[in-house]
């Protein structure tokens, strides 16, 4: 047996010599060694991300049993009953989520089977003995800035505002999440714009909204759209208390721009830029506002009036990107 073991070793070692000598020999080693590097380099990886804590297995993660420590889920809607159901059917299964509130200014009440499926479905989602709280926030007034009223008695402090035509991978918000508990009073989101000086209008002060090709292509953002954010509660109640009427107003009349007015705010009270965080983003209902026509336009009368607002211009642009390493082969 040991005499047959050197035997397979000295044919294989004369076999390698004659692949050699040859070029496609010469070729053939040479992938088996990349194929080596690369697995090793996976399984390198592999073990680097296990080694530092950020996996997001449901059984073996405790970092949530304080429920201060996860993050309610904001959900603001509109007759689109359907979309709603399938947004509170995927965020449900959401690690670190510890309450749904649903933004409601419909005319007409939800209705009882509407909840009774929402419930349905975060029961049958709630595992591990985890108790995930489900509330409609009603408004009797039709108007966007009740996306960003104060939530009485909010157990979190984290906020994950969002539309509910946009889907997100639960590693993802995961993601978002932690990187919010590293910077708490930043907006961490995933759809960035930037605003810019109008050089054509020949003012110093007259500003101009970029939307998503202007940060493609400069790299730069000042703004994260509320309708994919996290932020702190704190800012619910700074947002209906604190923030100039006037913008609220404005933001009512004109329908739109409530989450330009929210940079504002967070910018006028962290002098620092928001946190771009690296998602794919899924969008399951039909176009909005932003597809009509002059929206831009719309959006750039919004800036500077904020701007004559606050007396400053008090957004912060910045280039930098939070995406998760793991998945992230080139950076």
């Amino acid at each position: 047996m040991r005499g047959s073991w050197f035997n397979l070793n000295r044919r294989t070692v004369q076999r390698f010599k004659q692949l050699a000598i040859t070029p496609a020999g010469s070729v053939r080693i040479n992938l088996l060694l990349l194929c080596c590097v690369g697995f090793t380099l996976v399984l390198l990886a592999s073990l680097a991300s296990s080694s530092i804590g950020w996996s997001y297995d449901r059984a073996s993660d405790d970092r949530f049993s304080d429920s201060r420590k996860g993050y309610a889920i904001l959900i603001n809607t509109w007759k689109r009953n359907y979309l709603l159901k399938q947004s509170i059917a995927h965020y449900s299964k959401c690690q670190g989520l510890d309450s749904i509130h649903i933004v409601w200014s419909e005319p007409d009440p939800p209705s009882d089977s509407l909840k009774k499926y929402m419930n349905h479905v975060i029961t049958s989602n709630s595992i591990g003995g985890r108790t995930i709280e489900l509330k409609f926030d009603i408004n009797k007034e039709d108007s966007l800035n009740n996306r960003f009223k104060p939530i009485p008695d909010l157990r979190s402090d984290a906020v994950f505002s969002i539309d509910d035509d946009v889907i997100f991978r639960c590693s993802s918000v995961e993601f978002a999440f932690h990187v919010w508990r590293s910077a708490p009073d930043a907006m961490v989101g995933y759809v960035p714009r930037i605003h810019s000086l109008d050089q054509k209008s020949g003012s110093r002060d007259h500003y101009m909204y970029g939307g998503w090709w202007s940060v493609w292509w400069t790299g730069t953002y000042s703004m994260v759209l509320s309708k994919a954010a996290f932020f702190h509660k704190k800012y619910l109640s700074m947002y209906t208390n604190e923030m100039p009427a006037s913008i609220r107003e404005y933001v009512t009349r004109n329908r739109n721009c409530e989450d330009i007015a929210m940079s504002f705010l967070v910018a006028n009270a962290t002098d620092a830029p928001p946190i771009w965080i690296k998602g794919k983003i899924s969008e399951i209902g039909s176009t909005g506002i932003s597809s009509l026509g002059g929206h831009s336009e719309k959006r750039t009368r919004c800036v500077n009036r904020f701007v004559a607002e606050y007396g400053k211009m008090p957004l912060v642009s910045t280039t930098m990107k939070a995406v998760d390493s793991r998945y992230t082969w080139f950076w």
